[in-house]
């Protein structure tokens, strides 16, 4: 299928493939390493159309359209996942939004989060102590998975043994059986969605009667301007939750892991100089793009990049390749823990910006400065190799060798 773009002055129609190519969202084949494939959308079509809409990745593009939600919106003409409506506060637009954000930014604020260092830091030693006289491990279930997990549930005063029915329930919205986008996969998402609304509503009618130190409680009780949520604005925030809270750190976990398994020079450098570490993180979350794209409905005519966008159509926003644009990172083929000034968007721009983002950022320096304490001497295990899936850019299977220190 060819592909080009339709103003003047651009190059002429590029033969790029089938449009899934550049989807790495959708196709497993490439997952495993799609940063070429974002390094051909900067260099031939930086604003592609296609049949199923436009596709952005220059960051300058990028961050235009992330801040200009009343352009680029991202309600749920732009993605539905069976939910009755807008998941909040991702697809609610100004001003709504701002009273939203008020409400539920303190919740997540870098003071709040920091509590939980401590036991977020007990808990990777916990993880590790289970298989560290083996001398191998799978991580993403052994510690991918339960790590941000545990941490999750526990916050919203979930109960840690039904972890498996969360994750199934995060796994049909995310990547529901019969295809994201097919008929199949959008009857299995609304059953999905009307099971996760009555069990919220439940664990919502239980803390109205008995509040208790979790978010949910925390939710009923926010109030900003003599303003509270109602049940089902709740239920909207606890939707979108069950999603982020079980997925995108479990990804980075595994994404970054499994680069750390295969570059030992540059994983000896957190070795000899912890403090590495948190530049290490934000330098990971930016080349691995564990989020590749963000799904955005054009709202009125615009011009962008020398063409115009017309209202109604659907934008593929792909925030991995923004990452990658030479325009904004030098070198940016390069993996540098010491990179300074790094703008990277894996967690967004603009309004909808990731509200854990300070919680993601603990959970992932944490693991990688206990795991490196404990682990320091590790590999991908020799014959075998770490197993991607798309949906979410993840490692769902990650077999690790090592040699531990012993105390």
């Amino acid at each position: 299928m060819t592909y080009g773009t339709s103003s003047p002055g651009t190059s002429t129609a590029t033969e790029l493939g089938d449009i899934t190519e550049f989807r790495p969202i959708l196709n497993p084949e490439i997952v495993a390493c799609p940063q070429p494939v974002y390094h051909r959308l900067h260099n031939e079509c930086p604003v592609m159309h296609t049949d199923v809409g436009v596709i952005i990745s220059r960051h300058e593009d990028v961050v235009f359209a992330l801040r200009h939600p009343e352009i680029f919106t991202s309600d749920m003409d732009a993605i539905h996942l069976g939910n009755d409506r807008p998941l909040i506060p991702l697809q609610i637009n100004p001003p709504d939004h701002l009273k939203y954000r008020k409400l539920l930014d303190p919740l997540f604020a870098p003071r709040e989060i920091n509590k939980l260092e401590d036991e977020v830091r007990k808990l990777a030693n916990e993880l590790v102590d289970a298989f560290i006289d083996a001398g191998e491990v799978e991580y993403s279930d052994a510690f991918a998975i339960p790590l941000p997990c545990t941490v999750f549930l526990a916050l919203m005063g979930l109960p840690q043994d039904e972890l498996a029915r969360f994750l199934e329930l995060k796994d049909n919205l995310i990547r529901p059986p019969g295809g994201f986008g097919a008929e199949e996969g959008f009857e299995v998402q609304r059953r999905t969605a009307v099971e996760i609304y009555e069990y919220f509503q439940h664990a919502i009618d239980e803390r109205r009667e008995a509040p208790r130190d979790d978010l949910i409680s925390r939710f009923i009780a926010a109030e900003i301007d003599g303003y509270r949520m109602s049940d089902e604005e709740i239920l909207d925030v606890c939707f979108l939750f069950i999603m982020a809270g079980l997925d995108t750190v479990t990804a980075s976990l595994g994404c970054s892991m499994a680069y750390l398994a295969q570059h030992p020079e540059q994983r000896q450098e957190l070795i000899d100089d912890p403090s590495l570490i948190p530049g290490a993180v934000e330098e990971l979350l930016r080349w691995e793009g564990v989020v590749p794209g963000s799904a955005r409905y054009i709202a009125q005519d615009v011009e962008l990049n020398g063409q115009l966008l017309k209202a109604g159509t659907p934008a593929h926003i792909i925030i991995s390749a923004a990452n990658l644009d030479p325009a904004e990172f030098p070198d940016p083929d390069v993996v540098d823990f010491h990179r300074e000034g790094n703008r990277h968007l894996a967690f967004g721009a603009g309004i909808h910006r990731c509200l854990g983002s300070h919680l993601a950022r603990l959970e992932l320096r944490v693991s990688i400065e206990e795991w490196h304490k404990r682990i320091p001497e590790y590999q991908i295990t020799p014959g075998d190799a770490p197993r991607y899936i798309s949906g979410l850019r993840a490692v769902e299977y990650l077999p690790i060798t090592f040699t531990a220190v012993r105390a």
